[in-house]
């Protein structure tokens, strides 16, 4: 099972789109979107510095395996899309330790069910 998510952060960069396995984790930000989640609604896990097709703006994406969904998180992996785009060379480091990445300003917007709207976008 997946699925697909987009998500904007506070800077109006373009969506950043990533993919869920998990049945529960697809679940929870199905509730997110229909708003009968209120708490855990921003995304956050560890960053792979590679392109993918269904993410086709962004030169990295999230680990399936390692997203999760949280209410407040701690500020060392606090950062827009484009900031981390812009600085993916020092993710990692004292950047985004470990690759971790948790936007606080992480909004979900959508579910992607056509990802050749995506190639075309």
């Amino acid at each position: 099972m997946e699925a697909y998510f987009a998500l904007t952060t506070h800077d109006n960069a373009p969506e950043f789109i990533f993919q869920l396995t998990n049945p529960e984790r697809i679940e929870q930000a199905r509730r997110i979107l229909s708003g009968d989640e209120k708490n855990q609604i921003h995304v956050h896990g560890r960053l792979i510095k590679r392109q993918q097709p269904y993410n086709p703006r962004w030169s990295f994406y999230l680990d399936p395996d390692t997203i999760n969904f949280f209410e407040v998180a701690i500020e060392v992996c606090d950062a827009t899309t484009q900031y981390v785009e812009d600085h993916l060379d020092e993710a990692g480091g004292a950047f985004l330790p470990g690759g971790h990445w948790c936007p606080w300003s992480s909004k979900l917007t959508r579910e992607v069910t056509d990802l050749r709207e995506l190639k075309a976008g």
